[in-house]
């Protein structure tokens, strides 16, 4: 399960860098940027066994309580067309913020009980 856990690791790594790349025309790009770069970080951390548990719980609970505060008022789904644009827009960025925090309550767990230190 290491192994699994350190490819998984490096596979969501890779996706937060893309989640932040595609974030170049955001009007708030910068945020998220740092956002998904954190997730990353930490994602690499695990990697290089560099990764404590207390930060993945730190991280979760700053990512969670994020994606409550920007979830939507009307929650209308992730295309565009289908709805209001801000709803839509917030709804992508509440998703996003709810994979980097279950990801790093995954990181973790896998820390904690999976003897992975």
């Amino acid at each position: 399960m290491k192994k699994f856990s350190k490819i998984l690791a490096i596979l969501f790594a890779l996706l937060f860098i893309w989640a932040a790349f595609v974030q170049h025309n955001d009007p708030d790009a910068l945020l998220w940027y740092a956002i998904y770069g954190v997730a990353a970080a930490a994602c690499l951390l695990f990697y290089f066994d560099r990764f404590h548990p207390a930060l993945g719980i730190i991280l979760a609970i700053l990512y969670l309580i994020e994606t409550v505060l920007v979830w939507p008022e009307s929650f209308e789904g992730f295309t565009i067309g289908e709805g209001d644009i801000v709803n839509i827009e917030r709804g992508r960025e509440a998703f996003g913020l709810l994979i980097c925090g279950l990801f790093m309550i995954f990181l973790s767990w896998r820390r904690i009980i999976g003897k992975e230190s």
